[in-house]
């Protein structure tokens, strides 16, 4: 086929089908319907760089024993290792999805000889390239380029929230072995405290102020404290390994500041704007998951139309038996070949509806993600204010507690009171201790997960 030929067969085809391919040229578009119209006008707004999410983690999390481990964990990670090499992946499938444009190009020598009879050995032998150029007129190597550019965002954007939770796990582990600590602590103090107790219930049988029954009453609050301890013993030796699995680190102990808190800024909006929320990576991965649906089911749309690819072979060599006339010669094929699919369109008919289906599914699904990110927010937010309103309220009840405990034990002194209203007073601080530590670790990791929730850690 010479070169007027193969061109008259490429007007021919595009005349012929390009009005109704021209959909698979179009780059995807969000709808403009429900939260994702939102999304997309959030997208349109400038960054505000004092928004909670994208302030830097070490300045949210200033302690620096914390900064440290999480310093470590970005280093040795093994999720967020996976994720960047999920990153490299994707750049070396875009380079691939680029490199489609350009022709192929394939060398492959040969030779051969042969002999008949007493005559000498006929040699031949063939230096052959074989040039091949698919023409992308119906979009399938756009389309895979484009796919292939999504699914880098998204790899990339996959990899910023590995980053961001693992930033969040190492914080909300950190602060989950300052509250254990401090119950450690609480429980080996009340200990002590209640041993002094059953001492004071001892001299008092000796001085036939009280019975056996006394004792044994206050032996056993003793004893369950004492109980308790094991038990938190346990659940740091838990979050010790959870910190050790975070840095991929051999199992130790960690250090832990037992003052340290959470400080984020003093006016938080109750109400986060969705450019906030547009931030968030796993958001935008989920995005981009829409979009390689988009360009795939546009790519079985373009295999309903034919694909056309110029092909070119030449060389030097020579044949056998013709070295007598022509002992070596340059040698050139130039050719087109149109493929159009016709036995297998029910296949592309079926594989188009299942992509369209697909679309759908990745649509869903990053709707979900944006109401998931909003609902995530909220619950932080809340959290936050009302475990500080509790945490008013209790500071205020073990305060009042103390006074009664250190009351009933003035009391008890005097044998004006009874020993059960000591035990049950000291009992009751020890439950409302125990609650106020539960409930600054409430705010701790409602800071966390706020922060986190608006796409911290980026």
């Amino acid at each position: 086929m010479n070169i007027k030929n193969i061109r008259l067969l490429l007007i021919t085809v595009v005349s012929a089908t390009v009005m109704g391919s021209c959909h698979i040229y179009k780059k995807y578009d969000l709808p403009d319907e429900g939260v994702i119209s939102k999304y997309k006008e959030a997208l349109e707004q400038p960054v505000d760089s004092s928004a909670l999410g994208n302030l830097q983690w070490d300045e949210i999390f200033t302690d620096p024993q914390l900064q440290v481990l999480i310093n470590e964990a970005l280093e040795n990670n093994v999720d967020l290792q996976n994720a960047k090499l999920n990153v490299d992946i994707a750049h070396a499938q875009l380079l691939g999805a680029r490199l489609s444009y350009l022709p192929s190009l394939a060398f492959a020598p040969n030779g051969s000889g042969s002999k008949v009879g007493s005559a000498s050995l006929d040699w031949g032998y063939q230096l052959p390239l074989s040039l091949s150029w698919e023409i992308d007129i119906f979009g399938r190597i756009l389309n895979s380029k484009r796919q292939a550019q999504v699914n880098l965002y998204q790899s990339e954007a996959y990899q910023q929230a590995v980053r961001s939770q693992i930033i969040g796990a190492v914080a909300n582990c950190y602060y989950q072995l300052v509250s254990f600590e401090k119950q450690l602590a609480l429980y080996n103090e009340t200990a002590e405290l209640w041993k002094q107790t059953v001492q004071v219930m001892r001299d008092m049988k000796e001085a036939g102020r009280y019975n056996e029954v006394a004792i044994v009453q206050s032996e056993a609050s003793y004893y369950s404290v004492l109980a308790a301890i094991p038990q938190v013993e346990m659940s740091i030796n838990e979050l010790n390994n959870t910190m050790s699995l975070l840095l991929n680190v051999e199992p130790q102990v960690w250090d832990v500041n037992v003052e340290s808190i959470v400080v984020l800024p003093s006016e938080l909006e109750f109400g986060v704007p969705m450019s906030y929320l547009a931030a968030r990576p796993d958001v935008r991965a989920a995005e981009y998951s829409f979009a390689s649906a988009y360009y795939a089911t546009n790519m079985a749309r373009s295999a309903f139309y034919p694909n056309i690819t110029l092909s070119a072979n030449g060389g030097y060599g020579t044949l056998l038996g013709s070295a007598i006339v022509d002992p070596a010669q340059w040698f050139i094929n130039l050719a087109g070949q149109l493929t159009q699919p016709l036995f297998n369109k029910g296949q592309n008919i079926a594989n188009l509806k299942a992509a369209k289906a697909q679309q759908q599914q990745a649509l869903n699904s990053f709707e979900n993600a944006v109401l998931s990110a909003s609902a995530e927010v909220s619950n932080a937010l809340v959290t936050m204010e009302k475990s500080e309103e509790m945490r008013q309220n209790l500071v205020l009840e073990v305060e009042k507690l103390q006074k009664a405990v250190d009351y009933n034990r003035d009391l008890l002194a005097l044998s004006t009171t009874t020993y059960l209203e000591v035990l049950t007073a000291q009992q009751s601080l020890l439950n409302s201790q125990i609650s106020l530590l539960n409930t600054d670790l409430a705010i701790n990791q409602a800071a966390i997960n706020l922060y986190q929730a608006l796409g911290g850690g980026r």
